[in-house]
């Protein structure tokens, strides 16, 4: 055990960072190679419990705290990271997090982060959709660990395809067919990702391939569909239930009226209106081919197909 390289996993008991301790333990060449040592905020806890009876390593670890940082991260040889902007909707805060991690990570001799990343939207777009806060913070996150010489590779995942939960429901109007309305042509190309099923596939592969990803970003997704492709695919898997399901292009006011009719901040609402909207002209991943990072798997990457058939929302449905 004591041989073994230490791998630090922030969000231990998250969708990504537990998707990651999941793809590690259940490889062998991995599992052999690395012990993980799980980051969360509360070691006693049932989730991390059931990670420390696992093997896992769980300790505490404030990420806007460079002495909690260095205490969880000393003799670590990689460390896989990632923040969440969500929390409390700041993107410097963010930033301050990420840069805590990376000078950590350069005080301690870490050999390889893995940072979850993200475009920056404004250089992308030339400024047309400036207010993508969570994807720029998480950009300028990466250009910092960088110009640090942290050793390093970024992990970049795509759309979630457990939005849909919340995206694609059934109309109010009669015949209540199951709707993706979103701001975008039907023909918008959607980098689709099941991130608790594939985080760790990714990573992993970028764990144990660390020379091939090196100073690289890898694409976490499992292809680009079309936006129409939701519907599509949700009645082919959904025969009943999926019956007349259909896409919907709906405006920017539209869109966000239904944001904060949720109760979401305005800002907010047009930092996701925006987040849709750059899609379709730009790429999501600014057009990139997702070929090289799907060559790093040794798991085949969740479809949206098979998404759709697990989802625990949908799962019931003939």
């Amino acid at each position: 055990m004591a041989d073994k390289k230490v791998f630090v996993v922030f969000g231990a008991t998250g969708n990504q960072g537990g998707s990651v301790i999941n793809s590690v333990l259940s490889d062998p060449a991995a599992a052999n190679e690395f012990r993980i040592r799980g980051i969360t905020r509360d070691p006693s806890k049932p989730n991390a419990q059931a990670l420390t009876a696992r093997g896992v390593e769980c300790v505490t670890g404030d990420i806007n705290d460079k002495g909690s940082l260095k205490k969880a991260l000393t003799g670590a040889h990689s460390v896989y990271a990632v923040t969440n902007y969500w929390e409390k909707m700041d993107d410097k805060l963010e930033v301050q997090q990420g840069k805590n991690i990376a000078d950590v990570c350069k005080e301690v001799g870490v050999q390889h982060l893995i940072w979850s990343g993200l475009v920056n939207v404004t250089k992308l777009t030339s400024g047309k959709f400036p207010n993508v806060y969570h994807f720029d913070s998480k950009a300028d996150i990466e250009a910092y660990i960088r110009s640090i010489g942290v050793p390093s590779s970024t992990f970049m995942p795509g759309f979630y395809m457990s939005n849909l939960d919340t995206m694609f429901n059934p109309s109010p109007q009669p015949p209540h067919a199951y709707t993706f309305a979103m701001p975008m042509p039907p023909s918008t190309p959607i980098p689709f990702f099941d991130a608790a099923g594939d985080t760790g596939k990714f990573v992993k592969a970028m764990l144990m391939k660390k020379d091939q990803v090196m100073g690289k970003n890898v694409l976490a997704a499992t292809d680009y569909y079309a936006a129409a492709d939701v519907p599509k695919t949700f009645e082919q898997v959904k025969k009943e239930a999926g019956k007349g399901a259909q896409f919907m292009t709906i405006d920017k006011d539209t869109y966000k009226g239904f944001l904060t009719g949720a109760g979401m901040p305005e800002f907010a609402a047009q930092e996701l209106y925006e987040n849709m909207a750059f899609m379709n002209e730009f790429g999501y991943y600014g057009k990139q081919s997702l070929d090289w990072s799907l060559s790093l798997l040794d798991e085949e990457p969740t479809t949206l197909a098979e998404f759709i058939a697990k989802a625990p929302k949908w799962k019931d449905l003939k």
